[in-house]
């Protein structure tokens, strides 16, 4: 469910996003993201569904990666 922003407001979170997308250690997660699924996808895995969790490094379920586990982001360090 996407946020139900102004056209002005919209154009500023894009912005905020972009600028957080490029930092070197969120490029840094998405290339070793990228190299990971690569190489599990040419060993035959079906990663439908899966991100890759950095702390755990291991793929897992998207909820349970964004949802830290079930014990929420509020006291995930990071």
């Amino acid at each position: 469910m996407s946020q139900k922003l102004s056209p002005q407001a919209r154009a500023k979170k894009a912005k905020r996003d972009k600028q957080y997308a490029m930092t070197p250690g969120r490029r840094a997660k998405k290339a070793e993201n990228q190299r990971l699924r690569r190489k599990y996808l040419k060993k035959g895995f079906s990663l439908a569904g899966l991100d890759y969790d950095h702390e755990d490094n291991k793929f897992e379920s998207i909820k349970n990666n964004r949802g830290n586990d079930g014990n929420g982001t509020k006291t995930e360090k990071t």
